[in-house]
Order: C-alpha cells, then sequence, then structure tokens
C-alpha cells in the first residue's frame, strides 16, 4: 500500500508547481581574471540595465563614477535624471570582496558608514565582462538579478552592445528583460 501512495505523491509532485524548483541551477558566474583598478577609475554610462526597485525613478542619463581613495578603497557616486528633471544622487563605497578572489569580485556599500560591519549592507560587484581598452564593462552579482552595461561614452554601437548581449545569455542572463538607458550626448 505505501509503494502505490508514494509513486502517486511523485506523480503529482513531478506534475506540479514544486517540481520546477529542481531544476538545475545556473552555473557559477564568471568574472573577469583581473581588472587594473586605477584604469576602471572614471565615469561610466550606463547603457542597460535589468530593471531593479532602486533604480526605479531614473529616468535617464545615468552615469557612475568611480574615484581610487587612499585607503585601497574605491568611492562611488551614481547618478541620474528623473522623470521631472531633477539628478538623484547616491554616494558609497566599494572594496574587493575577499583578497583569495579576483579583484573583479567587489562588494559596494550606501549605507552609512557606521552600519559597515554589517554584511547585509554590502552588495556585490562582479565585472563579468571588460573590454581590453576599458571601453565597456558588464557589472552583476552571483544570483543574476542585477545586470549592468557600462560604456566610457554615453552611446554604443549597436554591434558591440549585441556582442555583449549573446556572451550575457551564454552567462545564464535573460537579456529579453534589458532595458535601455536614455542617454544625453556629453557631460554629466
Amino acid at each position: 500500500m505505501m509503494k502505490p501512495l508514494f509513486a502517486v505523491l511523485l506523480i503529482m509532485l513531478a506534475g506540479s508547481g514544486l517540481a520546477q524548483g529542481w531544476e538545475k541551477p545556473a552555473q557559477p558566474l564568471r568574472v573577469v581574471p583581473a581588472v587594473d583598478l586605477e584604469q576602471y577609475m572614471g565615469s561610466w554610462y550606463e547603457i542597460a540595465r535589468l530593471p531593479n526597485r532602486f533604480q526605479k525613478e531614473c529616468a535617464g542619463e545615468v552615469i557612475a563614477t568611480y574615484t581610487l581613495r587612499e585607503d585601497g578603497r574605491i568611492g562611488v557616486v551614481n547618478q541620474c535624471r528623473k522623470e521631472d528633471g531633477r539628478i538623484q544622487r547616491a554616494e558609497g563605497v566599494a572594496r574587493v570582496a575577499d583578497e583569495r578572489e579576483p579583484n573583479t569580485k567587489l562588494e559596494v556599500r550606501f549605507a552609512p558608514s557606521f552600519l559597515s560591519f554589517l554584511p547585509f549592507v554590502w552588495g556585490s560587484y562582479w565585472i563579468l565582462d571588460l573590454a581590453p581598452d576599458y571601453r565597456y564593462a558588464v557589472v552583476g552579482e552571483p544570483d543574476r538579478k542585477y545586470l549592468w552595461i557600462l560604456s566610457r561614452t554615453p552611446q554604443m554601437d549597436d554591434a558591440t552592445y549585441e556582442e555583449i548581449g549573446a556572451r550575457l545569455a551564454d552567462l545564464g542572463y535573460d537579456t529579453e528583460k534589458l532595458t535601455r538607458t536614455q542617454q544625453g550626448t556629453g557631460g554629466e
């Protein structure tokens, strides 16, 4: 009696939505082997991103500026233009996540510094793709919930964007969800 009941339960479970959670997990996310942090510093224009809650008010002109600090950490300033034309700005700090890992696995924090001892205020910032001449970079995190395509210029040619998209699909990202960012033509 127990074997048929168990078999029926397995069949019901296999047909239910619960079994979908047992899909093979995505492969671990690969990062660029190393980055010259001094060369990485400067302004980056957001070309596209996966939608996220903390940028929902950003209508365009999204720019991230990184500066190398004396303590070895990275100063981060993110800004964007809101629908009403006002500039929204967030300042933070980034650090190498683990000295035993590649320096392309960073963590970033926008919470006040007195909270920096709390692990959950640090978010993963992994450099997944980087042009040899540092003209573009792709940043994500291990769960593939967040993704940004960045460029040193406000615009990116379609061929480069498509090549990056193909590599991201190979990494397990749903590139259909990417939204292009409206950028101006020049500065901040």
